[in-house]
């Protein structure tokens, strides 16, 4: 603790080791790597003595000097440098060190010397002619200085500028989804707000059969102004990676300047475009994919800098994005559209894998079941002819007896050899007969029959349910919930409704409506199957989203597991196994609800239950 303090400032690390080695077994040794630092590591610890060296970046040593000897006029300042120039001791002094210390360090008598210092020894120079110096030296340094900063702020304030122009237009670009007038949208607005001469944006034309002059080309969709319109009329394309800023910004997978379009011999001119004198082009990225470029040109040369680059490129990645969301969303309501008009066979007919593979497990047991029902129908009309044969000629009169013995005689002209199956029956005995021919097993073949051909009809209404031709109506909710609710008979002590609001109706196919409601009120009952106290809540009420009104149907049944909630919403979905289920209802719900403006949640937490939350826009009152 009664060690001196010595504060090294110096920018080379190899030297405050150096002194850190030296100096630590004697001293209490603190570092600063630049002169800023060392103030205010000087202020902050008040070292006995400060070393400082003359040629750092930022704040000369002659600077800190006049600096430190301002604050702490008393602590010795002693310049430790390898300037072996003329009168660089006397500079240093007139700057305001007490010492001077040359490098590489004498050790024999280093210690000593800093031992001087720090007992008060000080070296002083006076000369006019120095100070003069080095005042004129600090004004231009000063100058220099200013200067730099006006160039900082100047730098910063374009900067701010090109910021809040990209934010304002990717405020504008986030909110359309038409892709068309996005794109004439962004060359707009950026020529406005930027103030370029042009932009234009260009998309990445698929190579193939389309371009027979090979290779790939980007086609301009959209540029500003009449030239814009006019290369665009004209189906303006230029090949990627070809004699283009576009061309190169997409081949290059990165932004390209031409400072003058006059002058660099790499680029071409568009002569639509003749006020053009620089150019930048910027890569419209999508997950690591070139959809295409930006380009942006302005009339004066070298209007771009390295710094619109990161300004702009910022705004190109916010225009790749809503292009590709513009291109996701208009494929999504093409495959949308068709969905809604396709026919069942269709539906069918293009069915996935999985949905194929459902149907055909549903139907697998048709055919085993018809074939033992014919086989046993085969058997008892075969003891029917057998009993027949031996019964009075009275008997064989009876209209029972002839209808049946044409139905022998129709089976019989399908092949079927009666005797042989007689002599296979009267060879068993009575109990083994028994096992065989049992009326039983005709109703659950029958059964199972039903069941499959029901599951499969019911597809039906699932897949062609929200394709219909709709017929909207004014629909006040909670006279349809209760009229469904009634007729599922869902008992009265299961079941709770409360109806809130004023605004309660909205326009609607009932048909379809009541479906979605059914399939949720059915899944919520299936899902309260093991429960022993189901309670099962349906809440309609004003949606805290302007102009909508929500149903929430709740169950306290056995809840959906984080991985399958999104599962439920994929066709032919189904978490009900063999016992029943298209795995079609919800998603037919989804696309129904979305078809009315509105949106289909579920919140669901496994062993407490499930609450689905239908929104629909509310209908406007007159």
């Amino acid at each position: 603790m009664n060690q001196p303090k010595i504060l090294c400032i110096d920018d080379t690390p190899d030297v405050l080791l150096l002194l850190r080695r030296l100096l630590s077994s004697h001293y209490v040794v603190v570092e600063a790597s630049d002169g800023l630092r060392g103030i205010e590591t000087a202020v902050e610890t008040q070292p006995d003595l400060i070393l400082v060296d003359l040629h750092m970046p930022h704040l000369t040593g002659y600077e800190v000097a006049t600096r430190l000897k301002s604050l702490m006029p008393q602590t010795p300042v002693v310049a430790l440098t390898a300037d072996e120039s003329a009168h660089v001791r006397e500079r240093a002094l007139t700057a305001g060190c007490d010492g001077f210390l040359t490098k590489p360090i004498d050790l024999d008598t280093f210690m000593d010397q800093l031992n001087a210092y720090l007992s008060g020894e000080r070296e002083e120079f006076e000369d006019e002619r120095y100070l003069q110096d080095y005042q004129q030296r600090l004004v231009e340094r000063l100058e220099e200085k200013v200067q730099q900063n006006v160039k900082l702020l100047e730098k910063a304030r374009r900067q701010t500028r090109l910021l809040e122009a990209g934010a304002k237009v990717g405020r504008i670009l986030t909110s359309i989804l038409d892709l068309e007038t996005l794109l004439s949208t962004t060359v707009d607005v950026l020529c406005e707000e930027f103030d370029f001469y042009y932009a234009g944006v260009f998309l990445i034309e698929a190579t193939g059969a389309q371009n027979k002059s090979g290779g790939e080309w980007a086609v301009l969709h959209a540029g500003h102004g009449e030239a814009g319109a006019t290369m665009v009329a004209q189906g303006h394309k230029l090949k990627v990676g070809g004699r283009s800023v576009i061309g190169a910004a997409i081949r290059q997978r990165k932004a390209i300047i031409a400072l003058d379009v006059d002058e660099e011999s790499a680029y071409s001119k568009e002569s639509h475009l003749p006020y053009t004198h620089s150019e930048m082009a910027l890569p419209l990225l999508v997950g690591g994919e070139v959809i295409g470029a930006l380009t942006v040109q302005s009339t004066k040369e070298a209007a771009f800098s390295d710094d619109d680059v990161t300004a702009l490129q910022a705004t190109a990645d916010q225009l790749a994005i809503a292009i590709n969301n513009a291109r996701l969303l208009r494929d999504l309501e093409a495959a949308h559209a068709e969905l809604v008009q396709t026919k069942t066979f269709r539906v069918i007919a293009t069915a996935t894998g999985e949905a194929i593979h459902w149907v055909g497990n549903k139907a697998a047991p048709i055919p085993g079941s018809v074939a033992r029902v014919a086989e046993d129908l085969v058997r008892y009309l075969v003891m029917v002819h057998t009993l027949l044969a031996e019964a009075p000629p009275a008997l064989r009169e009876h209209g029972f007896a002839q209808l049946l013995t044409q139905a022998i005689q129709a089976v019989s002209s399908r092949g079927v050899v009666l005797d042989e199956i007689q002599d296979e029956l009267e060879a068993l005995p009575l109990n083994r007969l028994q096992k065989i021919l049992n009326i039983e097993s005709i109703f659950e073949d029958l059964g199972i029959i039903e069941n499959s051909a029901r599951a499969i009809l019911n597809i039906k209404e699932d897949l062609i349910g929200p394709a219909r031709q709709r017929k909207l109506e004014t629909i006040f909710l909670p006279d349809l919930l209760k009229r469904v609710i009634a007729s599922m008979g869902i008992p009265e002590e299961v079941v709770r409704t409360l109806f809130t609001g004023d605004r309660l109706s909205v326009q609607a196919d009932r048909v379809q409506l009541e479906r979605v409601f059914i399939n949720l009120l059915k899944n919520a009952l299936e899902a309260m199957g093991e429960v022993e106290d189901k309670k099962l809540f349906v809440w309609t009420r004003q949606s805290d989203e302007p102009d909508f009104v929500v149903v929430d149907v709740i169950d306290n049944g056995v809840g959906i597991s984080p991985e399958n909630v999104d599962e439920i919403w994929m066709p032919f979905y189904t978490t009900k196994g063999s016992s029943g289920g298209t795995g079609l209802g919800l998603p037919a719900c989804a696309q129904v609800v979305e078809q009315l403006g509105g949106k289909i949640l579920v919140d669901s937490e496994v062993g407490l239950g499930t609450t689905f939350s239908v929104f629909l826009p509310v209908l406007e009152t007159p």
